[in-house]
């Protein structure tokens, strides 16, 4: 079963509206949808919240540590409340998916995401699940012509907000991974898998 559910982001007004935020987007819809409310927690280093689902109890955190050092917030709720990797859901942006395809996992890589690669570091596994949300590479904005040498700025992308036309897909993906979270809290994590990817 998903005990805790982390939306990855930066904190701060200036990066709400920014890509790499799509998992703060998530786990702030969860939360209404749930019913919590999240807090600033200082032992957590991050805004937490404690929300039901199908009668099930779900711990939430946005870490408000800044991207690249999100596993030390994650890894302080896990200890606190003994969560075990693959008891945790991670949702974040996804630069290989395009806007409007959401994914979902157990394990694998970081794929070059350095809120991953802090977290694998914490909790010394790769083995929790992961919520992909597409926003699309900066390499597809590269005319065709221009893509050989053309060297995108995956930095500069990421925190930017989408663009109308990618905001909306992106809206639906994660409307969608909200549809299959009352299976992902009681354990049906194959059946959430199977119903999500179903859908582009």
């Amino acid at each position: 079963m998903i005990k805790l559910i982390v939306g990855l982001g930066n904190p701060g007004a200036e990066y709400t509206a920014t890509r790499h935020n799509a998992g703060f987007w998530f786990v702030d819809q969860f939360a209404r949808d749930a019913g919590a409310s999240l807090r600033d927690e200082r032992r957590f280093h991050g805004h937490y919240g404690k929300g039901r689902l199908n009668g099930h109890e779900v711990h939430l955190l946005e870490p408000q540590t800044f991207m690249n050092r999100s596993g030390q917030s994650v890894v302080a709720v896990a200890q606190f409340f003994k969560v075990l990797p693959d008891e945790i859901l991670v949702a974040h942006d996804e630069l290989d998916l395009p806007p409007g395809t959401v994914k979902m996992k157990l394990g694998g890589g970081s794929g070059g995401h350095n809120g991953l690669k802090d977290i694998t570091a914490h909790l010394s596994s790769q083995q929790y699940w992961r919520l992909r949300i597409g926003i699309g590479h900066p390499r597809d904005l590269i005319p065709e012509g221009a893509r050989a040498g053309a060297k995108p700025d995956v930095a500069n992308f990421v925190l930017k907000p989408p663009r109308r036309e990618e905001q909306e897909p992106i809206d639906q993906s994660i409307e969608r991974a909200l549809a299959v979270m009352p299976f992902v809290v009681v354990g049906e994590t194959e059946r959430a898998v199977m119903n999500l990817h179903r859908n582009p």
